[in-house]
């Protein structure tokens, strides 16, 4: 992808990944195309979204039952949708039953998992939607699962440590990934790491695949390591989480919002109300962190996880 992509065309992007209903799809794609830098480094890209533009039309002009969402699509929920990809037997399912109330079938043989699963992961006070994905192979992939890998915020790649074809299978579904045009996901989890033959496994991940993910060792089984999955995962989406008070009352610690990195006190404010964000003069920063409190910021200031503002219209 060219290096020279506008913030205009970063933020339709983000939209465009966000987006929920076929018009939200449209109008973001829209933007992307023409705030696109045209060159001829970005000709493919532009092809690519010439062709998503068209087949977002299409689909938003059939009615009746045809219109109605596939069956494998998982609506979002939370704060952000994480799918979990990976081959036969990693894992998967195990991980899911470990960090949410979901109850995927769990199995010792392969392909247990057959549709999408989803449950709720908390991440101290927010919640982030983990999505078990039936497994991918050399030998068979349900042809749908990009389509649902596209639709999420972001993905984890999930594999057995103790698997002697660990290797093959890490390059088989990047490559699948690779020629679906879906970016790599920046999680590489090793599970089993309770397993013998596993901490050698993950030496060989972090040396091999380092430079290219973020390497992880856990063990659904035993919870090991899997609270430093859970703040990885709230990292690699870029979720700050913004807490507001009233002018000389406490702030409710309990129901943050959750907005992106680079986001503003602006964006905060709509989502307080709509009309804060027109009405709003100015807004006070409180840190729970500590360092200087009611510090006087402008609506275009970038908010930080775990600010407290204070709207003042």
């Amino acid at each position: 992808m060219p290096a020279n992509l506008t913030p205009d065309y970063l933020a339709a992007e983000r939209e465009y990944r966000e987006a929920r209903a076929p018009a939200e799809r449209i109008a973001a794609l829209e933007r992307m195309l023409a705030t696109l830098p045209k060159h001829k480094g970005t000709e493919k890209l532009q092809a690519d979204l010439r062709r998503r533009l068209s087949q977002a039309r299409k689909e938003s002009q059939k009615k009746g039952p045809a219109h109605s969402s596939p069956f494998y699509l998982v609506e979002r929920e939370g704060a952000g949708q994480v799918v979990l990809i990976g081959p036969p037997n990693s894992g998967k399912s195990q991980l899911v039953c470990a960090l949410t109330h979901a109850r995927p079938e769990v199995a010792d043989y392969p392909f247990t998992t057959r549709l999408p699963t989803p449950g709720m992961m908390n991440y101290e006070d927010v919640q982030i939607q983990l999505v078990d994905l039936p497994p991918i192979s050399s030998q068979f992939m349900e042809p749908w699962i990009p389509q649902v890998i596209r639709n999420a915020h972001t993905g984890v790649l999930v594999v057995d440590l103790a698997e002697s074809e660990l290797l093959e299978q890490v390059e088989f579904i990047a490559g699948m990934l690779e020629r679906n045009r879906l970016g790599r996901p920046p999680l590489l989890v090793g599970n089993k790491l309770d397993l013998p033959g596993a901490e050698l496994g993950l030496a060989v991940l972090q040396d091999l695949y380092g430079d290219r993910y973020r390497c992880l060792g856990l063990s659904a089984a035993t919870g090991r390591n899997l609270e430093v999955l859970v703040g990885a995962v709230f990292d690699v989406l870029g979720l700050v989480r913004v807490y507001t008070k009233a002018p000389g009352k406490k702030f409710d610690r309990t129901a943050p919002y959750v907005l992106r990195r680079g986001q503003t006190v602006e964006d905060a404010a709509r989502l307080v109300h709509q009309d804060f964000a027109h009405r709003l003069k100015y807004a006070r920063l409180f840190h729970l962190s500590g360092g200087p409190d009611g510090l006087l910021v402008e609506r275009h200031h970038l908010v930080e996880d775990r600010d407290v503002l204070e709207f003042h219209i």
